[in-house]
């Protein structure tokens, strides 16, 4: 029988997980807020890109954009990884899995509407009030293969911030002896911090996010519709907002 890690040794697991996931993208994203606030333009005047192309190329962008995804997943298998126990399944342990087909994507739709519609009344409001940066998306018309690319951006996406944020902290927050709303609001901090280069309305918005998707994991201990529900939004945001965007005020 293996003996459970230390809460030095987990501290500092934790730690350079999120030095090397996460936590790097909140330092990054909280740089880029200051760079803004320090501009002479006001917030509402500056853009933001979802997917910035990595080349002027098509095929060089297409070719970064997929390591990209790869190197990503390569920190969710990480953690499920460290997760890791004799004789118990770490991907069984979070919930990642296809077990309960049905009900996870009941719940992803659930999730869906109860996030991306408000979310999407916050960005109009937050940009009449100047609180957000203009966010362009990708144009769709660059390749044959842009959107099937921003869709694998998209399950990307899901998988990392879902698993590291929720399955990975949730368990290893819990193994430190953190109670439920300490985690909670913890990680919701942590999601709302690495989207603070959309402007602070943005970012309040993903933390009423992130403790929603919280305690849905705390509750059910199931990672995989949080997964699904993420995929969903960022698909809608990734391609659905660039086909909709001339028809909108």
């Amino acid at each position: 029988m293996t003996a459970s890690p230390s809460r030095t040794r987990l501290a500092w697991e934790i730690g350079i997980v999120l030095a090397l996931s996460i936590g790097q993208s909140a330092v990054y994203s909280v740089l880029s807020l200051v760079r803004s606030l320090t501009r002479d333009a006001a917030l509402a005047d500056q853009v933001t890109a979802l997917n910035p192309s990595r080349a002027d190329a098509a095929i060089w962008d297409a070719i970064y954009r997929v390591f990209d995804v790869f190197f990503d997943v390569a920190l969710v298998a990480l953690v499920v990884y460290l997760l890791r126990e004799p004789g118990r399944s770490a991907l069984r342990r979070i919930g990642l899995d296809l077990s309960r087909p049905g009900r996870d994507v009941g719940v992803a739709v659930l999730l869906l509407a109860a996030i991306g519609i408000p979310g999407l009344a916050l960005y109009a409001l937050s940009r009449l009030a100047g609180l957000t940066l203009e966010v362009q998306a990708a144009e769709l018309d660059a390749a044959w293969w842009t959107i099937p690319l921003l869709l694998l951006s998209a399950v990307r996406a899901g998988l990392l911030e879902e698993v590291i944020l929720n399955g990975y902290l949730g368990e290893r927050l819990g193994a430190l002896g953190w109670g439920t709303w300490r985690i909670l609001v913890a990680v919701a901090i942590l999601r709302g911090a690495y989207h603070l280069y959309q402007g602070p309305a943005m970012a309040l918005g993903n933390v009423v996010m992130g403790l929603v998707f919280g305690w849905v994991y705390l509750r059910w201990r199931r990672v995989m519709p949080l997964v699904l529900a993420h995929t969903l939004l960022d698909a809608f945001a990734f391609v659905g907002y660039p086909l909709a965007a001339p028809y909108l005020p």
